[in-house]
């Protein structure tokens, strides 16, 4: 009779957990969401379900030329994010190319600095009065309007966010039998035809993965257009409409609906390109086949194009950085002169900002490795009905941008009073719960990752000595999960510092403001521009220091996990 009990007690307290964990999510997920889409559909007022919203929505010029600048914006940075990507992920996995590591290193630079923040150093630099176009016009007597409208927000986009196609692309092609282009060599196809008819169909779900992303990302972006003067734009007209009129404004939902519609069906898109399609080849790796040698030429023309495309996208690190150090920079190829005022105002008038990331983000990450730990546990080794439905809850906070989801928080929760008549969702853990949300994915999938390479059999060896369950997960699988949970924690941190489209809906008082907030409200004057590019620097210092230990994590598990084989 013992073990039955003890059998039941363990699915017990499993069952309870799960219900915990579904909860929250239902809380602070489902809840926030389902208020939007329900507000959306409803008359203004409280009245009973409508679509006059949607007609008004479709009716107004602006939101229209806001919908299809948002589906062009998005394109057309997926292109140009394409173009960036493919001859860097191309040539670096190929062909035999000194410094490929290298510049693999420096492509993925970009995404430690969220787009926001290079918005302005953009400008100085290839705006219509910036560097490039002063130079152009001295010499050259014309200037290129790289910067201007929605142009400009591409062009800051695709350097932003080229690298997540870069890195799957670029593990696709890796993957790829390389006998198969020794194949076609053979049958006498070389250069663009032979990559474009053989080596990226292969490596497709690769690029469609990455471009999928991007796309999506370019839709909940917030800031960088209103930091860019371009407001016409679907995310930023949400933020707007609720910021300017309030939370009865209906549109504001509607704009919110229409995001997390278009997210979705990115993400439905994307799978049905690849659906019923094989692309598996019988080796990994290559295939044993050597990188193809590069002729003088092609050398001189491969590592010119290399270098031309990382000076484009390391560019706006450059430009933040002079800018953080420059007395005035307006007007000049180069700032006028240079000073340390502007960190000594960061650090000693906005400090408040620093500490209130470092707050936020530990408390999120922190969250996040709780909840996705014990999800990946309650999915791998139990066998609680409906357990998979945590895995999709979770993950499902990816298809929904963080202005929908601040937007969510601050209807669902603003008519929830403390005993003092206080807002819930003017207080500063409602930032923290929205970041942990939107970064529970990544977590997540880094524990999932981790328990998947613990053996069963070594919890069994535990119980069948006698421990308990809760010892067993205490004394045996925390510990060997221990490196990719510090992964999921560094990693949900450093993109929890930066987190922006949530929090900006959030923010009630400076006092209670993140680090991200404080760069987007100095750079929105050329008098706060200094300060807020030092802000920007110490906010990729954060991120660029917790990928590294984010790194250093994986690699201690990953040899931990080889001593023990």
């Amino acid at each position: 009779m013992i073990l039955p009990i003890a059998v039941a007690h363990r699915s017990a307290g499993a069952a309870m957990l799960a219900i915990a964990i579904g909860l929250f999510l239902v809380a602070f997920l489902v809840v926030p969401v389902a208020t939007v889409v329900y507000v959306a559909f409803t008359e203004k007022g409280g009245g009973g379900f409508t679509l006059v919203n949607f007609l008004d929505f479709a009716r107004t010029d602006l939101f229209v030329r806001s919908f299809w600048n948002s589906i062009y914006v998005s394109a057309m940075t997926v292109l140009w994010s394409s173009a960036f990507a493919l001859p860097l992920a191309y040539l670096t996995t190929r062909f035999e190319f000194r410094g490929a590591a290298l510049v693999q290193t420096l492509a993925f630079l970009p995404l430690i600095m969220p787009p926001f923040v290079g918005a302005v150093a953009m400008q100085l630099l290839f705006g219509r009065n910036g560097t490039l176009n002063l130079l152009l016009d001295d010499y050259f007597g014309f200037k290129i309007g790289f910067m201007e409208g929605l142009n400009g927000v591409i062009f800051l986009q695709a350097i932003h966010y080229f690298p997540f196609i870069l890195v799957n692309l670029s593990a696709a092609l890796r993957n790829i039998d390389r006998s198969m282009e020794e194949a076609a060599q053979n049958l006498g196809s070389h250069g663009l035809r032979l990559f474009r008819r053989i080596a990226f169909p292969l490596a497709l779900p690769g690029y469609v993965a990455g471009a999928s992303l991007v796309f999506v990302k370019v839709f909940d972006d917030v800031a960088s257009p209103l930091l860019l003067n371009v407001k016409e734009m679907l995310a930023p007209q949400a933020y707007l409409r609720i910021a300017s009129i309030g939370i009865d404004d209906p549109m504001g939902y509607v704009i919110a609906v229409v995001l997390i519609v278009l997210a979705v069906a990115t993400m439905w898109g994307s799978a049905q390109v690849l659906k019923g399609k094989d692309y598996a080849t019988t080796q990994r790796g290559g295939g044993g086949l050597a990188r193809r040698p590069l002729t003088g030429r092609q050398s001189f023309l491969a590592y010119a194009l290399v270098l031309l495309i990382l000076a484009l996208v390391l560019a706006p690190h450059v430009g933040l950085l002079l800018l953080s150090f420059a007395t005035v920079w307006s007007y000049s190829p180069l700032p006028d002169g240079f000073t340390l005022a502007h960190y000594a105002r960061v650090l000693g008038d906005s400090s408040g900002y620093i500490t209130n990331t470092l707050l936020y983000s530990g408390l999120a990450a922190g969250l996040d490795v709780a909840l996705g730990g014990a999800i990946a546990y309650l999915v791998l080794r139990t066998r609680l009905p409906g357990r998979t439905m945590l895995d999709w809850g979770a993950g499902a906070a990816l298809a929904v941008p963080g202005v929908v989801l601040g937007i969510g928080y601050l209807r669902a929760f603003y008519g929830v009073k403390l005993p003092d008549g206080t807002p819930l969702a003017t207080l500063w853990i409602m930032i923290v719960l929205a970041i942990a949300i939107r970064r529970l994915p990544y977590a997540l999938r880094a524990a999932y990752a981790a328990l998947q390479q613990i053996s069963v059999s070594l919890e069994e060896a535990a119980e069948n000595l006698g421990a308990t369950r809760s010892r067993t997960v205490r004394r045996i699988v925390i510990p060997l999960m221990t490196g990719g949970l510090l992964a999921g924690f560094v990693t949900s941190f450093a993109t929890a510092a930066v987190e922006l489209s949530a929090v900006l809906m959030l923010v009630q008082s400076n006092s209670d403001a993140p680090l991200s907030y404080g760069i987007y409200v100095l750079m929105q004057t050329p008098a706060g521009r200094g300060a807020g590019a030092a802000l920007g620097v110490i906010a990729v210092i954060i991120v660029a220091v917790c990928m590294g230990f984010s790194q250093l994590a994986a690699d201690r598990s990953q040899r931990a996990r080889g001593l023990e084989l």
